[in-house]
C-alpha cells in the first residue's frame, strides 16, 4: 500500500466557494461573502473596512460579471459611485452565505506561504496579464441585518446571524 499522507492538495476553499455560491444563486437567494482584508492579495476599498473585515454582495445581479478564478474572485463594484476592481482570494474569505435566511458555511482563513507571495510577485513583474472583470456593480452590507463572521476562542471562524 503506497504512504499517501505526504502527497500536499490544493485548497478545497475555490470549490466549496463555487458550490455556495452556485446553490445560494440557483436559490434566486443573495449571496454574501465575509472577507478577512489582512490576508495577502485582498484588493478591496479600504474605507469601507470595519475591523480588518468587510461583507460583500457578490450576487450575478449586483455586480453584472463576476469570474470565480482558480486563485481569487475577481469583480468590479462602485461604492459610494466609483467604481473599484476587486480581487478576493479564496483564502481571505471567512463565510458566504445567503442574505436572507444565513444559510450557508464558515471557512477558515488560508493565509499563503512566502513561497507563494514570492512567487505571485515574480509572476506579476514578469509581465504576465491579470485577469480584468467587466465593469459591473455590487453592494457592500453595513447594516444591522448582516451576518458577520467571529472568531471563537479556539480561533476559529463561526457564523452570527443578527436579526
Amino acid at each position: 500500500m503506497n504512504d499517501t499522507s505526504d502527497i500536499k492538495m490544493s485548497s478545497n476553499k475555490p470549490y466549496l466557494v463555487g458550490a455556495f455560491y452556485d446553490w445560494i444563486s440557483d436559490n434566486e437567494m443573495t449571496p454574501f461573502i465575509a472577507v478577512d482584508t489582512n490576508v495577502y492579495g485582498v484588493v478591496v476599498p479600504m474605507a469601507y473596512v470595519k475591523e480588518g473585515q468587510i461583507v460583500l454582495n457578490i450576487a450575478a445581479s449586483a455586480v453584472g460579471s463576476i469570474a470565480l478564478g482558480e486563485d481569487a474572485i475577481e469583480f468590479s463594484a462602485r461604492f459610494g459611485g466609483k467604481l473599484e476592481h476587486l480581487i478576493v482570494p479564496y483564502g481571505a474569505i471567512s463565510a458566504i452565505y445567503a442574505k436572507e435566511n444565513g444559510a450557508g458555511t464558515a471557512l477558515p482563513i488560508e493565509h499563503p506561504s512566502e513561497e507563494e507571495i514570492a512567487e505571485k510577485a515574480s509572476t506579476d513583474e514578469a509581465g504576465k496579464p491579470e485577469k480584468q472583470a467587466k465593469p459591473s456593480l455590487a453592494s457592500v452590507s453595513t447594516g444591522n441585518k448582516t451576518s458577520e463572521p467571529k472568531k471563537s476562542a479556539k480561533g476559529k471562524a463561526s457564523l452570527k446571524v443578527i436579526k
